[in-house]
């Protein structure tokens, strides 16, 4: 097994470390998803099962689960507990530093004892990946799916991932400081819109006591909601509605000044000046629930977070100048897909099977895991009480487009996202042309030449 994963570190990134969510998705990829720390420890074991609950996997075996989202640590801490106390079958959970899911991915699988329940979020990882995989068709916890959409399949047609909860991301908006400002969410339909409020609110910020938008910080803890997130603008246009199917060798960079559009939105109209974003330090998150800012780029992992300080808090497109704009909807997708180790015992990966399956069935611990995770797309699962999420299906069901993910074809994912962010950087400290073009070069030749690096 050495040979093999440190065979494939050397060529490839496997899986995108998020947000995000997102998160994420990490703060590279769907640890993007996240911006959350991380902590790492093992659920202690409980008594054994009480008459009718969920029964421990026959033979005994064990579950280990390398968590890919350190926003939900705590909350899968206490399922683990929870289900031990029931049946008796350990249950540890190990939660990835944000950013670092790749890597740690990579230690674990190369120990004796490796993860039997991981991460494969996006084709990349499938390919690095499958042969670690169990095929996950016709299984137990396949057939408590409502969709089919969130699954990775290989070119066999094996069901390598299986999505276990999706998410949506976009621009975080709390509706009482923009009517403050003397405006209202209607007039905030495009980038003109959009525009036109952020900058009033920013030029008024002494009188209103707020600004427009939260830090846009370039650090490891947040540089992800813009390299990886608000990246997937310009991926997303440039498919030009064929979206793609595998990472294409190269992108042309055709919507990148509609990129730009936003960016400069974003970091020119905040409380935080753009030459201060490269260390990092500032709490966006906090930022707004404080009401210290109007918008938040993040994505619907943060409702947990912000809904108490900002009941009413609800998301907008990520409006950036494009033609027909106005009918656009959020980024909507996954890169949370579980795996079951195929090279696990026969024990444990029963056993892990069937935390699984109690995972989305359980009512008291499917409604912790949507809670944290905002949605999961099963049968029996508790429903989703995200706000965040339910404006995604507002503007779906208004006929508006759904943004994929796009981003999660980058291409050698940390080091095309760290030469983003040292581009970035220098255009912060310096919004030149000349250091724009800087931030053209890294998005479109660096992902020819990540593309080159991973394929050749």
């Amino acid at each position: 097994m050495k040979k093999k994963i440190v065979s494939t570190m050397l060529c490839v990134a496997m899986i995108s470390t998020m947000l995000a969510g997102c998160g994420g998705s990490g703060n590279g990829g769907s640890a993007a998803t996240d911006n959350g720390g991380s902590t790492e420890g093992a659920a202690s074991a409980g008594d054994s099962a009480d008459a009718g609950e969920a029964a421990p996997a026959a033979g005994g075996g064990s579950v280990y689960w390398l968590n890919f989202k350190p926003e939900s640590d705590e909350v899968l801490q206490e399922v683990a507990s929870d289900y031990t106390a029931k049946t008796g079958v350990e249950v540890k959970v190990v939660t990835a530093a944000s950013g670092t899911y790749s890597t740690t991915l990579l230690s674990e699988m190369d120990k004796s004892a490796p993860p039997t329940l991981f991460v494969i979020g996006n084709q990349a990882g499938v390919k690095d990946w499958k042969d670690y995989a169990l095929d996950l068709n016709g299984t137990a916890i396949a057939n408590e799916l409502n969709t089919d959409a969130y699954n990775l399949y290989d070119e066999t047609g094996k069901l390598v991932s299986i999505g276990y909860c999706y998410e949506c991301y976009g621009i975080i908006v709390n509706p009482d400081l923009i009517e403050q400002a003397g405006h209202t969410m209607d007039e905030i339909k495009n980038f003109e819109g959009l525009k036109t409020v952020a900058e009033d609110i920013h030029a008024r910020a002494g009188e209103l006591g707020f600004d427009a938008f939260s830090s846009s910080d370039m650090d490891d803890s947040s540089s992800w909601r813009f390299t990886g997130h608000m990246a997937n603008l310009e991926y997303y246009y440039e498919q030009e509605g064929t979206p793609w199917t595998e990472c294409p060798p190269t992108i042309s960079g055709k919507y990148l000044d509609n990129f730009k559009n936003l960016y400069d939105l974003c970091i020119n109209n905040s409380l935080t000046d753009p030459k201060e974003l490269a260390t990092g330090g500032h709490d966006a998150e906090n930022e707004f629930k404080t009401g210290q800012a109007a918008f938040f780029v993040n994505g619907s992992w943060e409702y947990e977070a912000v809904k108490a300080d900002v009941p009413n808090a609800t998301m907008i497109p990520y409006y950036c100048g494009v033609a027909g704009e106005e009918k656009a909807g959020l980024n909507c997708g996954t890169e949370n897909c579980w795996a079951i180790n195929s090279k696990a015992s026969a024990e444990d990966q029963q056993a892990t099977m069937d935390f699984m399956v109690w995972c989305v069935t359980d009512p008291d611990a499917s409604r912790k895991l949507v809670d944290t995770f905002g949605v999961m797309p099963y049968k029996s699962a508790a429903e989703s009480t995200n706000g965040f999420l339910a404006a995604a299906d507002k503007y779906t069901a208004d006929g508006c487009y759904v943004m994929n993910w796009a981003t999660n074809f980058q291409p050698n994912v940390d080091s095309y996202r760290a030469t983003l962010v040292s581009a970035l950087n220098q255009y912060n400290a310096d919004q030149s042309d000349a250091n724009w073009e800087t931030v053209r070069t890294a998005f479109v030749d660096g992902w020819a030449a990540e593309y080159n690096a991973v394929n050749n």
